[in-house]
Parts: structure tokens; C-alpha cells; sequence
């Protein structure tokens, strides 16, 4: 697997479970990927619509990981 060189935001799909969002901020904060999981699972139950929006807009706009 090629790293960057830069510290930059992707989706990591190697470590993702439904499309590497959650795992690619995880790689990018260095923090591990169980705690920004379930931060989208709680804003899920706290603010649904801006969640759906933000996620399926990171799916989009984030480049992966290569």
C-alpha cells in the first residue's frame, strides 16, 4: 500500500467498514477507528439529517486511499 507523503484526509478502504470514512478520519487524527464509529452513531441519534448529509458528502468529495 502506498502512504502519502502529506498528512491529507482519504477513504481508507482497507480499513473501512461500509465505505472508509470512519476510518480515513481515524487515520488522519491518529486515533483509533472504533471511537470515530461510534461518534457517527451517536450523531446519527443526535442529528440525523446533517449526519446523512455530511457522510454521503464525504463519500463523494474524499478521495481513497491508493
Amino acid at each position: 500500500m502506498k502512504m502519502p507523503t502529506q498528512k491529507r484526509l482519504y477513504r481508507d478502504l482497507d480499513s473501512g467498514v461500509i465505505s472508509g470514512v470512519c476510518a480515513g478520519v481515524a487515520r488522519y487524527f491518529d486515533i483509533d477507528a472504533v471511537w470515530v464509529r461510534a461518534a457517527a452513531i451517536v450523531s446519527l441519534f443526535i442529528a440525523t439529517p446533517i449526519t446523512l448529509v455530511a457522510y454521503i458528502a464525504a463519500v463523494i468529495l474524499l478521495p481513497r486511499m491508493v
